[in-house]
């Protein structure tokens, strides 16, 4: 352990069933008194509106309702969104939702407090001064975007995704109440929870990761193989529920902290080029790239492979290594997610393509434990057809 390292985060966090009740309270510790909510659509017709708006009124908190985020948002939408808090001088920014929602809110927040578009801020710490106080709340155990420095859009106008990365974007508080996630269907319970697991593989493999970012990532990983599949299955069971949201936010704890790798930056022009889903395009890259990268970190491969439940005693140290990537790939099938590229409609012809705009998505691959070509990421998305 010869390093130096950090460790970041959302500035506080709040955990527990009910914990959304508190939400007036959170706002006051803020000094907040007018804040923005943002929420995407399907939420918003879900029943949520009404549940925050009971929650706000009762303490006679006056806000602004934003609720046009979509998933995988465009752009566009944290302008809009910002235009609209400057508008009716809101002094915060709430976002509740799965990661899209999320995002947007914090891109508000910078936004509403900052000059120009969103678009002058992509990349990394170009956001001059720190934005609106934010407080984030996840209905999904998936993203951890609640305690990240980054919001990722679509640019339709390119055909790809980029990301805006700022400390000013951590939030100032995360609220996570498993209740909320009750609701969640199967399909998108699968989506998040193995979005969530990407994560955590990713930086537990990351080669920036640190002793403590890797304990947080193994517990995640841990909580995610154990908790995932009857999330899935038995929607209602509110343990399962409970350990995958803790799972989900120390997978984002993780990447915020040790980054991600290469299945990021080969998920990237899937959502960009096709409009494939954030977490569904890493599930589906995620076996792939981990068989890619064992030979740079096979002790750690090892480790995965047993926090998931799988047996290593005595074994060799490759064939430890690649029941991680077994025991993934059950946990896919499983959960009933669509295991190929080829399901998912994407074009072999377009591979190179697709792997000249990965190579654009630079952290990732710096962050990742063995060195990556344009063709080797064209083997790893033929692999994964």
């Amino acid at each position: 352990m010869n390093k130096i390292f950090s460790f970041t985060g959302a500035k506080k966090i709040v955990f527990g069933n009910g914990s959304l009740a508190g939400l007036p309270g959170y706002l006051a510790e803020q000094n907040a008194k007018n804040p923005l909510l943002v929420i995407d659509k399907n939420l918003a017709q879900a029943g949520y509106q009404e549940k925050l708006a009971a929650i706000l009124g009762a303490a006679k908190i006056k806000y602004t309702m934003y609720d046009k985020v979509v998933p995988e948002p465009p752009i566009e939408l944290a302008d809009a969104g910002a235009s609209l808090a400057v508008k009716n001088k809101c002094d915060s920014v709430i976002g509740i939702g799965g990661g899209s929602a999320m995002d947007v809110a914090k891109a508000i927040s910078v936004l509403a407090a900052n000059k120009g578009k969103a678009v002058d801020y992509l990349g990394l710490n170009k956001v001059p001064k720190a934005g609106l106080p934010k407080i984030m709340i996840p209905t999904t155990a998936g993203t951890g975007s609640e305690v990240t420095f980054t919001a990722v859009f679509i640019r339709k106008d390119l055909k790809k995704k980029e990301g805006m990365n700022s400390p000013h974007l951590f939030p100032e508080l995360a609220v996570l109440d498993p209740e909320l996630t009750l609701s969640l269907p199967a399909a998108p319970t699968a989506h998040t929870g193995l979005d969530a697991l990407c994560h955590a593989i990713e930086s537990y493999t990351s080669i920036i990761a640190s002793p403590m970012s890797e304990m947080i990532s193994l517990e995640a990983i841990m909580l995610i193989a154990a908790n995932l599949r009857t999330a899935v299955h038995n929607g209602g069971n509110l343990e399962a529920r409970e350990n995958m949201l803790l799972g989900s936010l120390y997978a984002g704890l993780g990447l915020a902290n040790a980054g991600v790798t290469a299945v990021h930056s080969l998920s990237y022009p899937l959502g960009g080029r096709y409009g494939i889903g954030h977490g569904l395009a890493n599930t589906v890259l995620l076996p792939a790239v981990m068989a890619y990268n064992m030979p740079g970190a096979l002790e750690k491969f090892a480790m995965i492979a047993e926090a998931m439940g799988e047996n290593i005693e005595g074994l060799p140290d490759r064939e430890a290594a690649y029941l991680a990537v077994e025991a993934v790939e059950l946990l896919i099938e499983d959960c009933g997610v669509y295991d190929s590229l080829e399901s998912l409609g994407i074009k072999q012809k377009d591979f190179p393509a697709l792997a000249d705009v990965a190579l654009t998505v630079a952290r990732p691959l710096a962050n990742n434990p063995r060195k990556i070509t344009k063709e080797d990421m064209i083997e790893i998305y033929e692999d994964a057809f």
